[in-house]
């Protein structure tokens, strides 16, 4: 692995002082993602109370197993929300299995829980794409979503030239786009 490719400084110390069992740093840890756990959860579970029990299992499993976070596959906070989204998914199958076999829908209910499944999996990992992504793509994204601005009013509300704003627009929409990918959110390398 080449410097470049080394992960930040913070994340590799987070996890030695986790792995020493250090109390301070699992609090350092959840001001620093609790709400990004639980934004993702409640994007997958669309219930308050089952984002909140994700968002305690999360941090309870990076407590008692600090090395399952490996560095050279990316950010800890990827892998954090790469966790956060594999048990929120788990979650909702269970849930769902469970009023399925009470419910006994028909022939179409394991259909529709897979189908409500990949939603809130892409609904969550858009989520996550736009909280990640650099400032000046986020800005130029939410000023022509929320304020339906073109890339000329986008440009004067920045004040950057039109075709940087085009560019931003267009990188945003890019990344954007990777929402219905499968897998682990971008920069992590692999499952957890």
């Amino acid at each position: 692995m080449t410097q470049k490719d080394a992960p930040p400084r913070w994340d590799r110390k987070m996890q030695q002082r986790l792995a020493r069992g250090e109390a301070a740093a699992l609090g350092e840890l959840y001001d620093r993602f609790a709400s990004l756990v639980h934004g993702l959860a409640h994007r997958v579970l669309g219930d308050e109370r089952a984002a909140d029990g994700i968002t305690r299992e999360v941090f309870a499993h990076v407590w008692e197993h600090p090395d399952a976070y490996d560095p050279k596959q990316g950010p800890l906070r990827s892998w954090v929300a790469a966790l956060t989204h594999r048990l929120a998914v788990q979650r909702l199958r269970a849930t769902e299995t469970a009023a399925l076999c009470l419910d006994e829908s028909g022939p179409g209910s394991a259909e529709e829980l897979e189908r409500k499944v990949r939603h809130a999996s892409v609904a969550a990992r858009a989520d996550y794409i736009v909280h990640s992504m650099p400032t000046p793509l986020r800005a130029a994204l939410e000023l022509a979503y929320f304020q339906r601005r073109d890339y000329r009013q986008t440009a004067a509300d920045l004040g950057v030239t039109e075709d940087e704003a085009r560019r931003r627009l267009r990188l945003g929409l890019q990344l954007l786009s990777t929402a219905h990918d499968t897998g682990a959110p971008p920069g992590y390398g692999g499952a957890v």
